[in-house]
């Protein structure tokens, strides 16, 4: 099953928690609010790299939490735009809406933000293969333990529709433990639309993890940029290679 669905909705109850959190009444009517906030927020926000959008309810109160590679383009110069943004949601949902913001450190681990990279640069006109090939070095740079990129559609403006799939590293979907960030973006071109999926595998979860909204929102923005897995560079030489266990190395040997 970990090649058919989703892997998000596949870990929710696991390592990943509802991006709506809420309950009560008037359930079709909620649903639907959400997906107007969300399908506006990432519409109006388009230039601020949107990761992920949390909607949490009480009962007189909506709470947006964005989380965005570019928070000034949401905040604005003195707050100005949040409070624009903020009268427009309560025109949208003619309730009061709470907006917090917080910064992604590290998008070039960001299923989300990777895939709408992807699409903008192949709707400027960049080659698909050198635009992917760049997030995935980017990515397996970074830290990522894997990186899996799909591309579909009349890809190189081909005549029939085709799939190509780029891979570097391991992302292993039937691991439930393993924390999968995967995204779908579309790149509207002239000759069609292409759908760009992305999974990331950020290593593996180990005992009962936190699956509140909100939980990992606040620790990732206070990570310094470069923490975790160490660079290909930083890790030593491969296994087998000359220089473990006592072998010779290409320095000695020069």
């Amino acid at each position: 099953m970990g090649q058919k669905t989703n892997p998000i909705s596949n870990r929710i109850g696991i390592t990943r928690g509802w991006v709506s959190n809420w309950c009560g009444g008037n359930y079709a009517e909620k649903i639907a609010e959400d997906y107007k906030i969300r399908k506006y927020l990432v519409n109006r926000l388009a230039n601020a790299s949107i990761s992920k959008i949390v909607i949490e309810r009480t009962l007189k109160l909506i709470t947006v939490t964005i989380q965005a590679a570019r928070p000034g383009v949401i905040i604005g110069k003195g707050g100005t735009a949040v409070d624009n943004l903020k009268k427009e949601l309560n025109k949208v949902t003619n309730k009061d809406v709470q907006i917090n913001i917080f910064e992604v450190r590290r998008p070039e681990v960001d299923a989300a933000i990777v895939a709408d990279s992807i699409a903008r640069q192949i709707e400027g006109r960049v080659s698909y293969r050198r635009a992917i090939k760049m997030a995935v070095s980017t990515a397996m740079r970074v830290g990522a333990e894997g990186i899996k990129v799909q591309i579909s559609g009349r890809v190189g403006g081909a005549e029939m529709a085709r799939s190509e799939m780029f891979k570097e590293g391991r992302t292993p979907l039937h691991t439930f433990r393993a924390d999968i960030d995967y995204a779908l973006a579309e790149a509207h071109t002239k000759v069609g639309v292409l759908g760009i999926k992305v999974w990331i595998c950020n290593g593996e979860v180990y005992g009962k993890k936190d699956l509140s909204p909100n939980a990992g929102i606040a620790a990732a923005s206070a990570q310094p940029q470069g923490q975790g897995r160490p660079s290909r560079g930083d890790r030593g030489p491969r296994r087998g290679g000359k220089g473990r266990r006592g072998g010779a190395s290409q320095d000695s040997e020069k």
